[in-house]
């Protein structure tokens, strides 16, 4: 349930109302909004909470949550939520785009792209350094020694870093180099995962399972949110169907659903979705009209050398094409990029 505060309501009665809720074995999370405090009051339903809660000074009304995924709710919160780091904006008017390789595969590549990526307007560099890949033979990464060349390249331009991390035991040593912690489609239902990359306190990008419905995914952001980490964002990258024209299904309506159903940002990465180089600025344009807060898109300076994915990477003049070309879908739609 949460707590609805009074305008204006004082901190000592906030405190006041946390001190009830823990004293009836539920867990607090305070969400101050732009014209008064909610308080939500999260665990198993406990008989008498509600009219507990309601009797507290400063207390508008208390109303139960409807939604599985408490948190993440609207209904915990109304305002949009916006996800700030270095220059990186998502969930506010502007959208963010996050582009890079998938895999860091050289010095000289990642701080090629880097440069590329910020000349054309990006704001984040994507690129992983720990692999999770179908196959045991193929390339897994470079793991920390990618992870310093990330480092280096947002030194060189100022890039956020968006990197995955695959284990929790991996989570202290990305987050010592990255800016935003990405949690892939494989691991979307990791809870161990989801709880330690909340538990860092950098941002999350959270991608959509290939076979997860919206409320597994929502619930999957949930294990973050619990920890107090409120900065997710929610990537949707395509599912997994019957068609094989593209390498997974994207479906766009997952924005406007999702902008209905939670505060929570979404980014699209059409890149995945489609699984095609040449189907990658379409889709791009469509994910902004659809209302996306954010893009990740894969970039290569030679994608048919690239070691993982180059199939689906964009050269450095598409992705400068589709940058040019989003920008005036996002004046369309009152949107920046």
């Amino acid at each position: 349930m949460i707590v609805v505060m009074k305008p204006g309501a004082s901190q000592q009665q906030v405190d006041h109302v946390i001190d009830r809720i823990e004293q009836l074995g539920l867990r607090s999370h305070v969400i101050v909004g732009t014209e008064r405090t909610v308080v939500a009051a999260l665990g198993e339903k406990r008989d008498g909470a509600k009219q507990a809660l309601e009797t507290g000074e400063g207390v508008e009304k208390v109303v139960p949550i409807l939604a599985p995924f408490k948190m993440a709710s609207t209904e915990v919160k109304k305002d949009r939520t916006e996800v700030n780091v270095l220059g990186l904006s998502v969930g506010g008017k502007k959208i963010g785009v996050m582009a890079g390789p998938c895999s860091v595969e050289s010095r000289s590549q990642i701080i090629d792209v880097a440069h590329i990526v910020r000349e054309a307007g990006a704001t984040a560099l994507r690129g992983g350094a720990f692999k999770p890949r179908t196959s045991p033979y193929s390339f897994q990464g470079l793991k920390e020694t990618g992870l310093q060349l990330l480092a280096e390249a947002r030194d060189q331009t100022g890039l956020a870093i968006v990197t995955e991390v695959m284990a929790p035991e991996q989570v202290a040593l990305v987050a010592q180099y990255a800016d935003i912690l990405q949690v892939g489609a494989r691991n979307m239902q990791n809870y161990p995962l989801l709880e330690v990359a909340g538990e860092s306190g950098l941002p999350i990008l959270l991608k959509r399972g290939p076979s997860a419905t919206m409320e597994e995914f929502l619930l999957a952001a949930e294990y973050i949110l619990k920890t107090g980490n409120t900065q997710v964002m929610l990537c949707e990258r395509g599912i997994r169907t019957f068609e094989d024209h593209t390498r997974f299904t994207l479906p766009l309506a997952t924005v406007p659903y999702l902008h209905q159903t939670t505060h929570l940002p979404v980014v699209v990465d059409p890149s995945h979705g489609t699984g095609k180089a040449s189907l990658v600025a379409t889709m791009a344009r469509a994910a902004v009209a659809a209302g996306a807060d954010g893009l990740m898109v894969e970039i290569h300076p030679d994608p048919e050398k690239a070691l993982s994915d180059g199939f689906q990477a964009l050269t450095p003049p598409a992705f400068r094409q589709l940058m040019v070309d989003c920008r005036r879908v996002a004046v369309a739609v009152d949107r920046e990029m």
